[in-house]
């Protein structure tokens, strides 16, 4: 089905078990299993406490979901979800994903964040990342998390000693949005304005030359030009007064800055026009399924210990995809010929219920299989089919021979009990016999007109039984 209804709340997608690993929640994948349509999905990541949930809140035109808090505590705990229908792209469905913040102090496990942030990465179509203040060497140095990207993902999955490995992750990573918030300088460059999207550029200019120090400048503004091939930027002012930023949930419209609010919309505006449907190495989209299984197959590498590889997570998911694709073009099938197949029937009119139910069950295997670029698994549903089709031609040849056989005895009854008592053993008993026998013969044959079995040299039949 599509993502018909509207959830009523975020629900938490990626969790830590009790022994601190990653793993995905049930609820979500159940909710991810029920949307076949494609997905656009948006993931905010930042530091903590700095008003990610908000913007998310919005994008889902809600004022409250996902948690915002109002304590120096992280409100949010791994990666939280909401699906919602998409407000402009119609058929699609539009998941959100609401990050843990990154930094926070207390969690005392710096590569927990970096999975975090690898995860949200790996999952969206575009990332949002949320920072306060300003565009600056010491905002970016807090992203770090970009510069360690090369090392805790993989695009394919053997890389070749003089091939660089980042240049392929362009093409797959999601594009870029930066949040600035609380932003209150102007937009001024050498006494002339410039936009949001040139200040961000100007933040990512490399210094020239060669230096430890220009080397270490530069690391992350290489990373994200040469990670995230679409880069935008929003810069907000402040919502609201200090004493009202603590009850945001709250507020209405005429509490909040106007110039905010316009930033807010405009935001939205963009992702809801520019946001791409989520799709994975080849091009391919994918669907709120495919979605939940990729989630699944990043967590598993990460709990065991493995870098999480695109080219890998492809396959599995190809295999994962097919296989339930089989399984479901397979019940579709049966259940078409259970529901109309009548048995016993003509054995024309079987055949013709199995090649119309086959052709459905292929359009079924099309819409879910994924990536079954050599029929692998389309041939392998192909083959259960012809063996499904034939066990009930079996099924109905024995039906019909049980019929038949069944007739046979209620037809030629009154004949095997004149026989018994020798009413024919009189003169001109034979004549009577056979005008008796021609008849049911012809009765037997009426009544078994629909039955693809028919009992041969049925004199001998009645004589010896």
């Amino acid at each position: 089905m599509a993502c018909g209804r509207r959830m009523p709340a975020p629900v938490c997608l990626i969790e830590n078990d009790e022994n601190g690993k990653l793993r995905v929640k049930k609820e979500a994948r159940d909710i991810l299993d029920g949307i076949n349509e494609p997905v656009v999905v948006v993931s905010v990541v930042g530091l903590y406490r700095t008003g990610k949930s908000y913007l998310m809140n919005r994008l889902a035109g809600q004022q409250s979901g996902f948690a915002l808090g109002n304590t120096i505590e992280s409100k949010t705990k791994g990666i939280w979800m909401w699906c919602v229908p998409h407000p402009k792209k119609k058929g699609h469905t539009l998941v959100l994903l609401d990050t843990e913040g990154l930094g926070d102090v207390e969690k005392g496990d710096e590569k927990h964040d970096t999975w975090i942030f690898c995860l949200a990465v790996l999952l969206s179509s575009t990332l949002v990342y949320n920072s306060l203040g300003v565009i600056d060497n010491m905002a970016l140095e807090k992203l770090h998390y970009v510069t360690e990207l090369t090392e805790n993902i993989r695009v394919k999955a053997e890389v070749s000693q003089d091939e660089d490995g980042s240049t392929d992750f362009m093409s797959v990573f999601p594009s870029f949005v930066w949040a600035v918030r609380d932003f209150t300088l102007q937009l001024i460059k050498e006494d002339k304005p410039i936009t949001s999207d040139e200040y961000l550029e100007s933040a990512l200019e490399l210094k020239p030359g060669y230096s430890r120090q220009i080397d270490r400048y530069n690391l992350p503004r290489r990373c994200l030009r040469n990670f995230f091939a679409v880069r935008k930027c929003f810069v907000f002012p402040r919502p609201a007064s200090t004493q009202n930023m603590r009850r945001m949930e709250e507020l209405t419209k005429k509490e909040l800055d106007s110039e905010f609010l316009e930033q807010a919309n405009t935001f939205c505006c963009y992702i809801y026009n520019n946001a791409e449907p989520k799709t994975v190495n080849g091009g391919r989209t994918i669907t709120g399924t495919a979605l939940g299984n990729l989630a699944d197959v990043y967590v598993e590498a990460i709990r065991s210990g493995k870098v999480p590889c695109l080219e890998n997570a492809v396959v599995s998911l190809a295999k994962i995809q097919n296989v339930c694709a089989v399984e479901q073009a397979m019940k579709f099938y049966m259940n078409e010929m259970l529901s109309i197949a009548q048995l016993p029937m003509h054995l024309e009119e079987l055949s013709d219920i199995h090649k119309i139910a086959e052709k459905k069950a292929i359009e079924v295997f099309i819409t879910t299989s994924f990536n079954d670029i050599d029929q692998i698994y389309q041939k392998e549903l192909m083959g259960k089919i012809l063996e499904e089709y034939q066990d009930m031609c079996q099924q109905n040849y024995q039906a019909s021979l049980i019929q038949c056989e069944e007739v046979l005895r209620e037809v030629f009854d009154k004949l095997e009990k004149s026989i018994s008592d020798g009413s024919y053993l009189k003169p001109g008993g034979y004549g009577e016999y056979r005008d008796t026998l021609t008849q049911l013969t012809n009765d037997y044959r009426e009544k078994t007109l629909s039955q693809i079995t028919v009992v041969p040299n049925l004199c001998a039949v009645v004589i010896f039984m």
